[in-house]
Formats: structure tokens, sequence, C-alpha cells
């Protein structure tokens, strides 16, 4: 049986998936210039989404980063139940994401090189900060996948370029999340 890791760009999918919930609802911005609409009740279902994700391959290490969330936010404690290891950084003074691409790269290319035999690398964003990692892991014979939103990505673009293969998440949207509540 063919073997993969898992990585997750947690903020990447969440925000790119509820972007395509909201045009899946047909909520559009109203001007072009606008920044896309977030539909605010659409949650990950971690282990769905693992499940979807790793297609019947076993399972390396699954691995979900992210920016630390409010007190009272249970995504890291459901990640963790359905196996991901969670890594979380804190935001810089300005509220911003920091850490989260870097550790990425750190965590997928430590595993890449420490494995005895080449695998299946399925990275969980359409970020070209990542294309090192992808480069490094083709390297050393690794077949990789970038698994995102299409309206994360294009398909020109040199993250999809790089990748073995594109895995849309839109093929799987309602597999991997639910609407938690009524929007709009």
């Amino acid at each position: 049986m063919e073997e993969c890791i898992v990585i997750i760009d947690n903020s990447n999918v969440w925000i790119e998936g509820q972007k395509f919930s909201a045009k899946h609802k047909g909520i559009i911005k109203a001007d072009p210039a606008d920044k896309d609409i977030c539909d605010p009740s659409w949650r990950i279902d971690f282990g769905n989404l693992l499940h979807e994700v790793a297609e019947g391959k076993a399972l390396i290490k699954a691995i979900l980063v992210g920016s630390r969330p409010p007190q009272n936010d249970s995504v890291w404690d459901a990640a963790k139940h359905q196996g991901f290891e969670v890594i979380v950084h804190d935001r810089n003074t300005l509220g911003r994401e920091k850490a989260v691409d870097t550790e990425i790269v750190a965590q997928g290319t430590e595993i890449v090189c420490t494995q005895h035999e080449p695998a299946i690398l399925k990275l969980l964003s359409g970020d070209r900060d990542f294309i090192p990692l992808i480069n490094i892991a083709t390297k050393r014979n690794w077949e990789t996948e970038m698994w995102a939103f299409t309206n994360a990505f294009s398909y020109g673009g040199q993250m999809a370029q790089t990748v073995t293969r594109i895995k849309p998440l839109d093929q799987v949207f309602h597999k991997i999340g639910h609407n938690e509540y009524v929007w709009p």
C-alpha cells in the first residue's frame, strides 16, 4: 500500500473554504475589486478531511499548522482527536499570522528527508511559499499533491505547475465540512 503524509495550512483551507461556501450559496461580492465574501458558518470536519485526502493510503503522519485561536475555540482539540499533530503559533502584535508557512516547510522537509522510502506529500494549500518543500520532495522522488480550493490558486500558477498533481478541494467540499448555522 502506498504511504502518504498530509500537511495542512489551517488558515488557508478554512478561509478559502468559507469563501467557496459563500460562492456556493450564491453570495457574491458586489464589486469585483472587493474582497471575496466568507461564509462564517462553514466549519471543517477534520476526520472527514483526513479521510478524503488520504484516499485510502497508509498515513505516515498528519500535521495541522495554524495560528492560535481564541481560548474558547475547540478546533485544535477536534483536529488532535482526528489524528493530527497540531502545531500552533502566536500571531504578531498586529494580529497577523507568523511562522506558519515556515513551520510547514520545516516539518515537511524533515519528514521527506528522514523517510527511508519515497511516499506522497499531500499539501493542503495553494500558497507558493511551499515550493521549496515541493522541490525537495520531488528531488527525493516523492510524488506531490496540492489540495486547495480553486479560488485559492491558478492552474497556470507556479505552485500548481510544480506539484505532481492538483486535487481541488471543491470536489470534496460537502464531505470535508458543514455549515454550523444558517447563513445568510
